[in-house]
């Protein structure tokens, strides 16, 4: 009798620890944990105001980040699955799960299943007033996947919007009516970050891998980057300027927000100019001190005027 060892068939074999550790590593690069940041905007702004600092408030809060974070990898499962042809000839996409081959299409269309079931739960059983918004960020994304990312112009309001939609979902989770001055700027700030990124992008690789690129020139996206910029900047004055006072501290916190504002605008156009950094807005922020720091210093006077306004009942912010 041979002593020959009985093998498996492949698709019944087991693969060894190291091949499941590459592939739950593979599957969760897939979703872009790094990206994961962006779904906090649910958070901070509707916490300016004093009716949103409740227990019940934040753990509806903590949901509408969880909801919109599984939205977010539905969308990049899809846009991956779609543009992996293209991804394979970018010098970086290319090696991106799918496009590098290290997770099949169909293990991604599994999981992106899986994801969905959960959304939907979450949707319909324990945060039924989100859905609306959170609809509406899927159904802009595959129509941005599908065409308007082709689209010069229309590619960037479609993201921006998506951005926005964020904002809308936290306002909803804690019931309370956003401030218009606050969201345009919010509109105007993060329309000037995928400029940032539409600049490098533009650089780096041209139209070849965008094809909307081909509606832009370095010159124009400047222009367009100034106007963002200043408009950020106007919308920000006029939120300051239009919202009721909570202490006697107003004017001064609008002074001292004024100029972080303007320095945390000035250092990110420094960054896409001189460092030439930006392709990835969120990586850039993120890594750069001065605008972490200012970002923290904004946050702690915000917050600090909340808590003054909310102690004192007058209710700085809408």
């Amino acid at each position: 009798m041979s002593s020959t060892p009985l093998e498996l068939p492949p698709a019944l074999a087991v693969p060894p620890a190291s091949s499941r550790r590459s592939l739950s590593r593979d599957l969760l690069v897939l979703v872009r944990p790094h990206q994961w940041l962006k779904n906090l905007l649910v958070v901070p702004l509707p916490l300016v105001a004093p009716a949103a600092w409740t227990p019940a408030s934040v753990a509806r809060l903590a949901v509408a980040v969880v909801v919109f974070t599984l939205a977010s990898a539905l969308v990049y499962i899809g846009n991956d699955i779609a543009d992996r042809e293209r991804d394979r000839s970018h010098p970086v996409k290319c090696g991106r799960p799918i496009a590098a081959g290290h997770v099949s299409v169909a293990l991604a269309v599994a999981l992106g299943c899986a994801l969905t079931g959960v959304l939907a739960t979450l949707l319909v059983l324990v945060v039924p007033r989100l859905a609306w918004p959170v609809a509406g960020y899927l159904v802009l994304n595959v129509l941005y996947s599908t065409w308007l990312k082709h689209v010069p112009l229309l590619d960037l309001f479609a993201v921006v919007l998506g951005f926005e939609l964020r904002i809308v979902t936290g306002y909803r989770a804690v019931d309370v009516t956003p401030s218009t001055w606050l969201l345009l700027c919010v509109f105007f700030l993060c329309l000037m970050l995928i400029l940032g990124k539409r600049r490098r992008e533009l650089e780096d690789s041209g139209a070849t891998h965008r094809p909307a690129l081909a509606g832009y020139s370095p010159g124009l996206i400047d222009q367009m980057l100034t106007l963002s910029a200043g408009l950020t900047a106007v919308a920000f004055l006029f939120f300051l300027s239009r919202t009721p006072p909570a202490s006697d501290f107003d004017d001064l916190a609008t002074l001292l927000l004024t100029p972080l504002g303007l320095f945390g605008l000035f250092r990110y156009l420094q960054i896409l100019a001189v460092h030439r950094a930006g392709g990835d807005p969120v990586r850039a922020l993120l890594r750069d001190r001065a605008i972490v720091l200012t970002a923290l210093l904004t946050a702690a006077l915000l917050a600090a005027l909340v808590v003054t306004g909310h102690v004192a009942g007058a209710g700085w912010l809408p």
